[in-house]
């Protein structure tokens, strides 16, 4: 007998204060949908039949062994559940909505009301910083919205501006932000402050910036599509012979396979991952992925309040698995680092300035913060890095927020890494 498997795959939303629900679609499709409806699928087919399979139904990616992904009609999908030896999954989309309380949009500014926002002088430990510097010679590979390039606090930045999104899969020189999420992760990770000398300073200003758009408009994206531009960040920092670090402030409850395969693809290559935890706190066991994946470092929000003697743990940021804590190993669904989320000013896709919420706004501190460290050491490896991150992170232990504790807690995990 035929096996058929439609299980549904994990589509990413971004982090931006949004919880995430899974949108249920049948694994059989009725006989009454629309021909005009489409739906993103990974087919797995013997070897000798790939190849006509991937020019029938138009491939969109290729993932080897894992299959390969395109979209199909309705009735092109009834078929491929019926055709013997192939495996179809469809690759769903999840629906997202706004969280209510900490997490938060404020009013866009033409101007910033601080050139190093809070969360910036946190992490350099400075509370009279008045602009930042490091980062040479490293890439950061923001995954996200896209990233409005010529912000003129991100001008001069960018060395590659990639969309994967489209219907023609990989388009170079187009990566538009018109959601605003990714142009704020890319300023934290490496705004310069303007040639006007007026704007606002990221952790490793002098760092280049891949952007790479892998979700859409409305802040959702496939997850064939970003384990694709993880693949490629990877491969690209191989052929160019870059030290990378990517920044994910992405993610899902649920694992899904291209994304896992595409992490330890890249970390493999030497590229060092770095991932939000979500925003499903504060119980336990409520981090997302890729963040909960061991190959990625998981980064969880702090807020600009004091409780017990540090920085506080957001409400609001997922929570990893309180039975594998307190032994410093990073396990799947483990919290790694944590860094400033709550009330983060930075750059906005309008060319203005915005302050928000999330795990999606501690990730490129940290992801910042691992670009600078490894300009200043450029012969390190990023198993290497990625242990300096942990051990900076227990000088600054957090103990304020539900499930910190002394130590490395299932809610901050091994502390707060810092620039000095």
């Amino acid at each position: 007998m035929t096996k058929k498997k439609t299980v549904a795959a994990a589509l990413l939303s971004l982090t931006l204060g949004m919880s995430v629900f899974t949108s249920g679609i049948s694994a059989q499709v009725s006989d009454e949908a629309k021909g005009s409806e489409t739906y993103r699928v990974l087919i797995q087919a013997p070897s000798n039949s790939v190849n006509a399979l991937e020019t029938k139904y138009e491939k969109r990616w290729d993932f080897g062994k894992e299959g390969f992904t395109a979209d199909v009609s309705a009735k092109e999908l009834q078929t491929l559940q019926a055709t013997k030896n192939v495996e179809v999954q469809k690759v769903n989309e999840m629906s997202i909505a706004t969280v209510t309380g900490e997490v938060s949009k404020a009013e866009v500014t033409a101007v910033p009301s601080s050139q190093t926002p809070w969360g910036i002088k946190s992490i350099y430990n400075n509370q009279s910083l008045t602009a930042t510097s490091g980062g040479n010679g490293i890439k950061v590979a923001v995954l996200d919205t896209g990233v409005y390039t010529n912000h003129i606090d991100l001008a001069g930045s960018a060395e590659q501006c990639k969309d994967f999104t489209q219907s023609s899969p990989l388009v170079n020189g187009s990566c538009t932000d018109r959601q605003g999420h990714g142009t704020h992760v890319a300023g934290t990770v490496l705004a310069h402050g303007g040639s006007d000398g007026q704007g606002v300073y990221g952790v490793a200003p002098d760092a280049k910036l891949w952007a790479y758009k892998v979700l859409g408009d409305n802040g959702s994206g496939y997850s064939d599509d970003i384990a694709a531009a993880i693949r490629h960040v990877a491969d690209q920092a191989t052929s160019t012979g870059s030290k990378v670090v990517i920044n994910m402030s992405l993610g899902s409850s649920g694992k899904d396979s291209l994304i896992s395969s595409a992490v330890d693809y890249a970390y493999n290559k030497g590229v060092l991952v770095v991932a939000a935890a979500g925003n499903s706190g504060s119980g336990s066991n409520t981090i997302g992925y890729p963040g909960a994946l061991v190959n990625a470092v998981a980064v969880a929000a702090l807020e600009n309040v004091q409780q017990n003697g540090t920085y506080r743990v957001a409400n609001f940021s997922s929570r990893g698995n309180p039975s594998t804590d307190g032994d410093y190993v990073i396990q799947e669904r483990d919290i790694e680092v944590s860094a400033p989320g709550a009330a983060v000013e930075s750059t906005w896709y309008n060319g203005g300035y915005n302050t928000i919420s999330g795990t999606s706004m501690a990730t490129p501190h940290v992801a910042g913060l691992a670009a600078k460290i490894w300009a200043a050491n450029p012969s390190w490896s990023k198993s290497t890095l990625r242990t300096e991150l942990q051990n900076r992170a227990k000088v600054y232990d957090i103990k304020g927020g539900v499930g910190a504790t002394t130590g490395d807690d299932y809610a901050s995990g091994f502390g707060y890494p810092r620039v000095k």
